[in-house]
């Protein structure tokens, strides 16, 4: 098994999630007191977003930059971000290490290509929707072999409405059942739109969303990036959910898994 390097603490409920997944994973494979191999970077998140809401991502990949040569000096064979949004800086965390970077947007394509969904209604924070750096990169670098993708977002005057409940509620263990229409009701646009399924771009939305609310099926990539990067820590990116790799020179999970996650805040 391949030690993976998790840069942590962005926020620190996210890197909880990660860190609990991954060891779950390993041990639903392999049974008894299994665990897996990991370097955890914990960054201190006040420091990482006033540098981000000031703009100045240039200072945030830098800093990133160096979490990843941290955990690669400590022995880590992959990096892993524990963040949706910090993989806005993936490329300057990939040209500062030797080793890959696995990144969360190629991890849900692969879900996605595999259940055979080429149009995604993608929900998170105004930043994550407003930029194309989550799944459109991965997209644009995926091949022409591989199955073009669509991303379909909601209307721009719903951003700030996602900010309000990811932030100023989820983020703080708040789980309002008015905010759980609200996202039910831009999935059904979405998919009146023409969408196939949802992505899940925040770790908190799978608190308000869940499998069997209605027909199209969730993607929620902090879950499948998780599963993913334990993939590749036991050698099996040949497999059908491969996991594509960011380095220097450059899924619809089920009720039962949903119901490990509702626990946290």
């Amino acid at each position: 098994m391949k030690c993976l390097g998790l840069i942590g603490g962005i926020g620190w409920e996210s890197t909880v999630l990660y860190y609990r997944l991954i060891n779950e994973e390993v041990r639903n494979r392999y049974g008894s007191l299994h665990s897996a191999r990991l370097v955890v970077n914990s960054l201190e998140f006040q420091a990482i977003d006033s540098l981000v809401q000031a703009n100045r991502w240039n200072d945030a990949g830098a800093a990133l930059a160096e979490a990843a040569r941290m955990l690669e000096r400590a022995g880590a064979e992959a990096v892993v971000l524990c963040s949706n949004l910090m993989h806005y800086v993936v490329e300057a965390v990939a040209a500062a290490v030797d080793i890959p970077v696995l990144h969360i947007g190629d991890a849900v394509l692969a879900e996605a290509r595999a259940a055979r969904v080429n149009r995604l209604g993608l929900v998170g924070t105004r930043f994550t929707l407003e930029h194309d750096f989550l799944l459109e990169r991965p997209a644009a670098t995926g091949g022409s072999r591989r199955l073009p993708v669509q991303i379909l977002t909601p209307d721009p005057a719903e951003f700030d409405g996602l900010d309000r409940i990811i932030y100023g509620e989820l983020c703080r263990g708040v789980v309002r059942e008015e905010s759980r229409a609200t996202l039910l009701r831009l999935a059904r646009n979405l998919r009146a739109r023409g969408a196939q399924g949802i992505v899940l771009a925040s770790s908190e939305l799978a608190l308000l969303l869940r499998p069997d609310d209605f027909s199209l099926p969730l993607f929620d990539s902090t879950e499948i990036h998780a599963l993913a990067v334990v993939r590749w820590a036991l050698g099996e990116e040949g497999g059908r959910r491969q996991v594509f790799q960011t380095t220097g020179t450059s899924g619809a999970r089920g009720a039962d898994s949903r119901k490990r996650r509702k626990t946290r805040g």
